[in-house]
């Protein structure tokens, strides 16, 4: 069994910086995708970070060059900088990680971000 544990969401006026943190416990031996979704009511949850492990990091189109995604695969924690926020960054952040062989995804409970104008 894998548990994600999140950390960092909260209310910040817009312009303002926010860190996310995330970390996995437990049967991960090998981590291929970690990051960040965002989800707001009434939508499906979408991609804005993620760390391809031995490739690259894939950025939201909307969030490419204000959000930072840094990790420590080893430590299977990863650290998402938000800069310069915008209410339409709101949401709730969900950690997502893809272990082993099988590629099983496992999610974290979710963070609130609200961001006010």
């Amino acid at each position: 069994q894998v548990q994600l544990v999140e950390s960092g969401g909260g209310l910040v006026q817009a312009g303002k910086s926010l860190t996310l943190s995330c970390r996995a416990f437990g049967s991960c031996f090998r981590i291929n995708v970690m990051g960040w979704f965002r989800q707001t009511p009434g939508t499906e949850r979408t991609s804005v970070a993620e760390i391809i492990v031995g490739d690259q990091t894939k950025y939201a189109d909307s969030v490419n060059g204000r959000f930072n995604l840094t990790g420590d695969i080893p430590k299977k924690t990863v650290h998402l900088l938000m800069d310069d926020l915008k209410p339409e960054d709101s949401g709730t952040y969900y950690c997502r990680v893809i272990c082993g062989s099988t590629w099983r995804h496992y999610w974290g409970q979710g963070t609130q971000v609200t961001v006010s104008p």
